[in-house]
């Protein structure tokens, strides 16, 4: 507890961020990832100094909220849960600009269970520190311009992309998610649903003439006659028959 309060005290005067960046765009491929359980936690919520006020309560609904909205699109062939226990934070109340700037932050622990196997995929918890990001409204600190609620918010979002950051880096280091079954990315499904839709019957379905397929990391540009979907799949478009001549 006292090593927990030192920490986020000296966060105070500690400019650092974690961007929530991509929520908007196509999901990162997470392999045959499904989300179960999303159990939050927090039996042990340590407040830092000169923070606002926040209940378990409010973390763990704020927590779920960002949770569902990263991770609820994921439709891989296996169950996993969540396990999280907010361990402390800090909410920054105004300060006296450039000179006592407090930054909000979030620490909390995450547990991964594999639903098919019973069992947890690292034995530890992880511990994941995540810090408000830096944008217009929180230069200054954003106690100055958030309300208690947007914070939350703010953090809660960054933590989700971190989680999903971290599930990335330990299935390119430990294999935890098997390749290959991954559903399209929603772009590139939508564009072949709509393509399906419009075939005739005991037609092969045909592809749509350009598409573009992105990722929190990149961005792949298709040329005319493919689709390249996020598992290297490509899918060609049926040639189209020539009109018949008068």
């Amino acid at each position: 507890m006292l090593r927990l309060l030192a920490f986020l005290s000296a966060m105070l005067t500690v400019s650092a961020c974690a961007s929530i960046g991509d929520l908007g765009s196509d999901r990162v491929a997470l392999g045959d990832f499904s989300l179960g359980h999303r159990v939050v936690v927090a039996p042990n919520l340590t407040k830092g100094p000169a923070s606002r006020d926040a209940t378990k309560e409010e973390w763990e609904a704020a927590m779920v909220a960002a949770i569902n909205e990263r991770f609820g699109a994921y439709e891989g062939e296996k169950l996993y849960h969540f396990g999280i226990s907010v361990e402390g934070y800090v909410l920054a109340q105004p300060g006296i600009p450039l000179v006592l700037n407090p930054k909000s932050v979030i620490i909390f622990n995450l547990t991964v269970w594999d639903d098919a196997a019973g069992k947890k995929l690292k034995a530890e918890p992880e511990q994941i520190t995540v810090f408000e990001a830096v944008s217009e409204k929180s230069i200054l600190g954003s106690g100055l311009t958030q309300t208690k609620e947007e914070q939350m918010q703010a953090l809660s979002r960054a933590a989700a992309k971190m989680i999903q950051k971290y599930l990335v880096r330990m299935n390119r280091q430990e294999k935890w998610f098997k390749s290959g079954v991954q559903a399209p990315a929603p772009k590139a499904a939508a564009a072949i649903e709509e393509a399906n839709a419009k075939s005739k019957p005991g037609k092969q379905p045909a592809a749509p003439a350009a598409a573009t397929v992105e990722t929190a990391d990149s961005t792949t540009e298709t040329d005319e006659s493919r689709v390249v979907l996020p598992d290297e799949t490509i899918i060609e478009a049926e040639p189209q028959p020539l009109p018949k001549a008068d």
